[in-house]
Order: structure tokens, then sequence, then C-alpha cells
């Protein structure tokens, strides 16, 4: 069987052939670190978005909320927002609404077919009482954003704070995670329980090291436990679920129970908090997958069979020492003999198609790429350069892959994370074609185009 050690470097490798930016691994058993590696500038103790995680967090306040008797699981949904069912769906609330439960929310067993807001629209609260249910609650497994972030408002409707402040004294605070945990808030103003959860890796450990104690910190009960019991126990069947085996097997309450055993908190780009409380052993693992197909399931895939599975053995070897290791980068192959020296504005030859003009300055160490429409990319091809884009923080890697091919990827790590990659090519007719993609969940569609340059005159 392979040793932990064995299975991090073969993490690393099989995720940058990929093109996935692992940010940081953490593995515990029995309360020990025995697998801790982080991508500087990012590491355990600097706050990423965790996307989906956020889910399984709300989920425990509602939790919270109904152990103190504030709401009950099986209370419909409707009776805790009168003012936004009035007319919900042809002048009256549908049957199928109002018979959906903060249970049938929390099991993914809701009337909607899928999220029922729009990313870059407004009225998110509003949309889960207004967009016509297609089946009756309880019937169907189906994965809804929208029903988490409802459950976040109505936490911020009974408690008049904000989720995060709700949880702060009664879990956060006792068990030590960073001040700034928070939330990015809807076009409505509530926290975005579904998906805009930002916090360090560390913190996700300290919850993971709580549900692995069943919810209980030095010698005090911080959650619930009938409520984790259910939380943790199969609620209903996404075998329907096309995102690989791991989501097909059973559902909790905003948690996954993968084949392997355990539960499991997962978010997009690849954010992972995998417990097993029987073998007392987590998982975690924050990334950008984004740049390859379905790349947060394939990178979860590699977790359990490269770390999990070294994990579960009786005596897992630890994989590194005390000091944590340096993930790295994915970067572009580079070779200096295939560098040009690129000056000066180069202009567009396929108007509508990319940045009216592009100004360029580089050599084979690196340089500058920037455009007319307002961004700059600085790179240098010895190694990672931490940068910015815009507003975003970011890192970029380089390098000439081939004769007159420029390769660059940037990760950019703020309240959105988002891979951007660009190649260009110098052709012996003295065109610069560049192909330019952009992966991210609200990353502007402007960052993905093939066009061709020739020298300003």
């Amino acid at each position: 069987m392979p040793t932990l050690a064995d299975g991090l470097a073969t993490l690393v490798a099989r995720a940058h052939e990929l093109d996935v930016a692992l940010h940081t691994v953490a593995v515990t058993v029995g309360g020990d670190v025995v697998a801790s590696a982080a991508c500087a500038p990012l590491g355990h103790h600097v706050p990423q978005r965790m996307y989906s995680v956020s889910k399984s967090v709300t989920g425990l306040a509602v939790g919270l909320l109904a152990d103190e008797g504030a709401l009950g699981l099986d209370d419909p949904v409707v009776d805790h927002f009168p003012d936004l069912v009035d007319g919900a769906v042809d002048g009256a609330v549908h049957p199928w609404l109002r018979a959906t439960t903060l249970r049938h929310m929390l099991a993914m067993v809701g009337p909607h077919r899928s999220t029922t807001y729009k990313v870059r629209e407004g009225g998110w609260l509003e949309s889960y009482f207004r967009v016509p249910p297609t089946h009756p609650p309880g019937a169907l497994f189906t994965y809804d954003t929208s029903a988490a972030y409802t459950l976040a408002a109505l936490v911020e409707r009974l408690t008049g704070g904000s989720l995060a402040d709700y949880l702060r004294p009664r879990v956060l605070d006792p068990i030590g995670v960073s001040a700034g945990f928070r939330f990015l808030r809807g076009p409505d103003g509530f926290s975005h329980g579904g998906s805009g959860l930002i916090c360090t890796p560390d913190d996700l450990g300290r919850l993971a090291r709580l549900l692995l104690a069943d919810g209980v910190h030095d010698g005090a009960r911080l959650l619930p436990a009938d409520y984790l019991a259910a939380a943790t126990s199969p609620r209903s069947d996404p075998a329907t679920q096309t995102w690989g085996g791991p989501f097909r097997a059973a559902y909790g309450y905003q948690l996954w129970l993968p084949p392997v055993g355990g539960w499991l908190m997962f978010g997009l780009g690849g954010q992972i908090v995998w417990v097993h409380p029987d073998r007392q052993v987590s998982v975690v693992v924050t990334a950008d997958s984004q740049a390859a197909a379905s790349g947060d399931q394939k990178l979860l895939d590699l977790v359990l069979d490269h770390l999990v599975a070294p994990a579960l053995e009786p005596a897992a070897e630890p994989a590194v020492g005390p000091a944590p290791v340096e993930l790295g980068w994915p970067s572009p192959a580079h070779d200096d003999r295939h560098a040009r020296t690129l000056g000066g504005r180069w202009v567009s030859r396929t108007p509508g198609a990319g940045p009216a003009g592009l100004d360029v300055d580089v050599t084979a160490g690196g340089g500058v790429i920037a455009s007319t429409d307002g961004w700059s990319l600085e790179l240098d091809t010895s190694g990672p350069h931490v940068t910015s884009v815009g507003a975003e923080p970011a890192v970029v890697t380089a390098g000439w892959s081939g004769p007159g091919t420029l390769d660059v990827r940037c990760g950019t790590h703020g309240d959105e994370l988002a891979t951007l990659r660009l190649r260009l090519v110098l052709t012996d007719d003295g065109t610069l074609a560049v192909q330019s993609q952009g992966f991210g969940e609200t990353l502007d569609p402007r960052w993905s185009f093939h066009a061709a340059y020739a020298p300003a005159p």
C-alpha cells in the first residue's frame, strides 16, 4: 500500500497534469497532523473562497437554531417568509411550495429542479418563492444552491444579525476560528450561505476536528448531537447525480456521504473537507481546478485515492515533517531557445475578437503583456510571480513552450477564484496569434477569445 508521502507526491503530479492549482493540503489522523502542504503565497492561514462548503456551515446554523427552539426542521419554509409567498406563483402559493419544509431543503429534496436565482441578477431570495416548482418536495434529489441561500436568510431574519455573527460565540470562537471568517452577500443583502464563505483552510480544519469529536470541544458540546446524527445519516438519494461515484451514494443535511465512509463538504474549484469519525481521520484540501473540465470532481477522486486511502491504513505513516511542503504552482514548460523578443504596440487584425490592441514587452526571462482595454499581466519565466490583476491578488507562471510560443497562466485568489491562460504565437508571417481562456464562476466572458495582431504602423 502506498504511503501518505507517496500519495501526496502523486496527488500533486496528477493535479498539475490537469492544470489544477493545489493551494493547501492537510491530513490529520487521531488528532495529529500527518501531512501539511501549501503553495505560497497561499497557505493554511490565508483566507480564500470556499464556495459550496458554505452549505455545510449554513446547515450547522440551522441545526443550532432548531436546538434552541427558534425553528423546527419540519416547519414549512413559507411560514417563515409570509412577505414573500403572497402571490408566489400565478397569484397563489403553489401546494408543492407550501409543503416544502426546512428538512426538505437541508436534504436537497426541495420542489425546484435546480437553483432558482441567476448569479448576475437580483432577487435571489425572492426567486425561491417565485420560480414555479417542478415536483413535490421529498420526491427527487435536486442540487439547489438557492435553498441554502434561503436557509441563510432565515437564520439572519431570526437572529437579527449575520450568519457568521450568530455562529461566532456558539461555535467559531470556542474552536479558534479566525476573525476573518465571513460570508459574501447576495444582491438582496443576505449572507451567501450557499457559496459565499471566505475563511482559511485552518478554519476548515478546526471545523473538521469538531465534527470528528461529535460536536464537543474541550468538554463542552457546541453542536447538538441529535442534529449531527441526522445530518450525517442518509437523508436523500443522489444516485441521479452525474458528478461521479463519491456524489451518488447518499446525502445527509448539507453533507455528502461518500461510499468510502465519513462525511464530505465540497465546494467549486476543489474545496474539500472529508471527515471519518470512526477512524479519526480528516482531510482538508483547497484548490482552483476550474481550468480542467469537471476538475473539482477529478480532484476529489485523486484525493480519495491518494490521501484518504493511505490515511485510513491502520498505521498511516506521516507524509511530511513538521514544516509544510511547498506544493508549487502549475507552470508552462520553458526553454530559452524558443524565446523571441517582442515589444511595442500590436493592433488587432480580427476586429471584435479580443482587445483592440496589446502592449507587449517580453523576452526570454518574462516581461509585461497589457491590453488597451485595461488589463496587465507581469510574468517571469524563472518561477511563480506574485502580482495582481485589477484588484485581485494573483500568481502568474509563464514559459516559452515552443518556437515563438509563449504560454502564460494566471491564478487569481481574491473573493473569487479564477484561472486565466494565454498562448501567444509569433507566426512566420509576423502575425501574433493569441488564444485566451478564462475559467471562473463569474469571470467576464471577454477573457476568452481567439485573435490575431500585427505590429502597429
